[in-house]
């Protein structure tokens, strides 16, 4: 992972509804979450939850795919561990 990389991710994570989101994505595991549901659990306005997803999609910490008419957004679990690595 090269440095100009990881400082993307991590200043992604420098804000703490981010960091919540991000955890909250973490923890779902693969399944991910739909932002209605991350939403609900976070207590976040739609309009700032997008927001946030958008620049955590942006630092390539998470992915989102379609399902019917819903979006799902799952962790990049190897851009996580690549950030880990990198760290240790």
């Amino acid at each position: 992972m090269e440095s100009q990389t990881v400082i993307l991710a991590l200043a992604a994570l420098a804000q703490a509804s981010r960091l919540d989101i991000f955890r909250s994505l973490v923890q779902a595991g693969p399944a991910g979450l739909t932002p209605g549901v991350l939403s609900e659990q976070l207590g976040v306005a739609a309009n700032t939850l997008s927001f946030h997803l958008k620049e955590l999609l942006n630092a390539g910490l998470i992915s989102q795919t379609r399902d019917g008419r819903h979006l799902v957004y799952r962790v990049d679990f190897a851009a996580m561990n690549g950030l880990v690595g990198y760290l240790t």
